[in-house]
């Protein structure tokens, strides 16, 4: 009988589904940056144009946007130190499913912390 092929490491588990999630979320950053750095580079151009667009950011569409933001900002960044230990630490691609877990877990305490505070300003 055939065996099936050994594939990688990751293949449909949950290092898989780090690296894509870590390169979705990578993918909504940069183009946030890049729409950031468009608007604000806006104001040399025409301060009217400027407060016109930051003034369309200033809706409960765009706050709750921002939370998606700041979710991908921290999964991203600590997926991110997981990734250096799993590269540079000896044990790091032992301990790599459990990094993922702490990683999940402390975001979501800080996303938890910082929820209530933004939701206060956007709808406040």
């Amino acid at each position: 009988m055939p065996t099936k092929p050994a594939g990688t490491l990751y293949r449909g588990k949950i290092g898989m589904w780090s690296w894509v999630l870590h390169r979705i979320t990578g993918v909504a950053i940069f183009f946030f940056l890049l729409v950031h750095t468009l608007d604000t580079a806006l104001v040399r151009v025409s301060p009217e144009a400027y407060n016109a667009v930051i003034n369309t950011y200033k809706t409960p569409i765009i706050g709750l946007a921002e939370l998606g933001l700041v979710a991908a900002i921290l999964f991203h960044g600590l997926n991110g130190i997981r990734v250096i230990l799993i590269d540079f630490w000896r044990k790091g691609a032992k301990y790599q499913n459990v990094m993922f877990w702490i990683v999940i877990a402390i975001a979501l305490v800080i996303f938890a912390i910082f929820t209530p505070r933004h939701l206060s300003h956007v709808f406040g």
